[in-house]
């Protein structure tokens, strides 16, 4: 049963909220974490406590190093609610949240949200059609249930997931037809200036060259600076269409391969919806063209009492993530008197370095990965709300009509009042008009979270 209130309240059981708890709670906080999924671990984790040996082989070690940090997590002393949906937050740190299908209202000295990252929407043409999901989600049917696509798999996109599923499913004996890489052409020779600063995590570009051989190797088609990419089909995928680049000096267009499955990716950014429920502060990277939340070296955020660790914050990765999420548990402890500063500075010092050598690798890969505006703003024909099946051009349409930010639209449009409620299309509607209309996306701004967060039923609504 779930307490009306804690000290510490997290949200999220990934690394960084893991290892916050674990921290905190080896101080003497008390500690309740909630989890959306049946176990801790994430995404990134998921499912590694079940794994079995075959699985963690094709997953990797960095996967497999995921159990340590999940077995502590398990025995550090917090309270941990699993299939715990939170579909309410307000400024006062006031949680929602359905457990057993029942709604309880708790509250908090301190929280944190480590909610993670979700992957930046990829709307190309067809990305509607069964046949066509994300890299991510065929990550999660393998580390979940240890199952591959079966048929032509081709996968499309930019960023290291899609280069680490590659290598995985070759590691698992699945031979796909294509890698299909969208990064901008000369954006890896564009990053070459900040590889001396990456030099400290030298490991993860030794991983990354070691994928990229072990594709090679495997005889796969790879196919670079790809524009133009489209899904082909009637009631399903049937092939992939895109223009493949240049060889030599000519471009090659029109490139067509049959296809039962299509793997995209383009990146991932910060899942900060329950911050901004929060009213946490929030800033536009220009870089990455995705929402950060504003937060100190401890991940405390624009409300001294909420701290966003993790991806859900910024992207940094799992590493990164388990170490920030150590620093808030510290200074939360510290905040609530169980650690003198003295302590809190002793403690916190090796974890400090440590957090800067993980994070030395991003200023490179966010320069390597930079997405391409091709598929952040797409044509008019191109569906962008899958929930509502509103398309660019009705986007656009929208906006001559008037309206100049995203809460506009989706008034005009319904754009992002379906099932997801915005998550999968809301920066590409403000993307589309920063455009239009030539403003800033400081100025065009983001969809406004209102609660429900997640879907409940009036009969579970009227029970808290």
């Amino acid at each position: 049963m779930i307490d009306d209130s804690y000290e510490l309240l997290i949200i999220g059981a990934g690394p960084a909220g893991m290892a916050a708890a674990c921290e905190a709670a080896s101080h003497g906080v008390r500690v309740a974490v909630l989890d959306n999924q049946t176990s801790p671990g994430g995404q990134i984790y998921r499912n590694v406590d079940r794994a079995t040996d075959s699985r963690n082989r094709i997953l990797g070690k960095d996967y497999v190093k995921g159990r340590l940090l999940v077995d502590r997590f398990k025995q550090c002393g917090g309270s941990y609610f699993s299939e715990a949906t939170v579909w309410f937050l307000d400024e006062k740190r006031r949680v929602g949240v359905l457990i057993d299908d029942k709604s309880y209202f708790v509250s908090a000295d301190k929280l944190v949200l480590a909610t993670g990252a979700q992957e930046r929407p990829m709307p190309i043409k067809g990305w509607q059609l069964p046949g066509v999901m994300t890299a991510g989600a065929g990550q999660i049917l393998l580390k979940s249930a240890g199952m591959v696509p079966e048929g032509r798999l081709v996968l499309a996109g930019t960023g290291p997931l899609i280069l680490l599923l590659a290598y995985q499913y070759l590691q698992a004996g699945v031979k796909f037809d294509a890698l299909i890489d969208t990064t901008p052409q000369g954006a890896m020779l564009r990053s070459l200036g900040k590889l001396f600063e990456a030099l400290p995590a030298v490991d993860y570009l030794l991983k990354g060259l070691k994928m990229m051989l072990a594709v090679r190797q495997a005889g796969i088609p790879v196919y670079h600076g790809v524009e133009g990419l489209g899904a082909v089909g009637e009631e399903k995928l049937e092939a992939v269409r895109f223009d493949a680049g240049k060889a030599g000096l000519k471009k090659v267009t029109d490139c067509e391969l049959q296809a039962d499955t299509l793997l995209l990716h383009q990146g991932v950014i910060p899942n900060f919806r329950l911050p901004l429920a929060a009213g946490c502060e929030i800033e536009w990277d220009a870089q990455q063209q995705n929402w950060i939340v504003v937060t100190d070296e401890w991940g405390r955020s624009s409300d001294a009492d909420i701290y966003v660790v993790g991806d859900g914050s910024r992207i940094s990765g799992a590493e990164a993530s388990a170490l920030q999420g150590r620093l808030a548990g510290m200074h939360i402890s510290f905040q609530l008197g169980k650690i003198n500063a003295g302590k809190l500075e002793a403690l916190s010092g090796p974890v400090v370095k440590s957090y800067k050598r993980h994070l030395s690798i991003r200023p490179f890969l966010d320069s390597c990965y930079t997405p391409s505006p091709r598929y952040l703003v797409p044509d008019d024909a191109t569906l962008v709300c899958r929930c509502e099946e509103i398309s660019a051009g009705e986007i656009r349409q929208a906006v001559r009509l008037g309206c100049t930010g995203p809460n506009q639209v989706k008034s005009f449009t319904r754009c992002g009042m379906g099932p997801c409620q915005g998550s999968q299309c809301s920066s590409t509607v403000s993307l589309i008009i920063s455009e239009q209309l030539g403003k800033p996306m400081t100025e065009v701004g983001c969809i406004r979270v209102r609660p429900p967060l997640s879907p409940i039923t009036l009969g579970q609504l009227s029970e808290v």
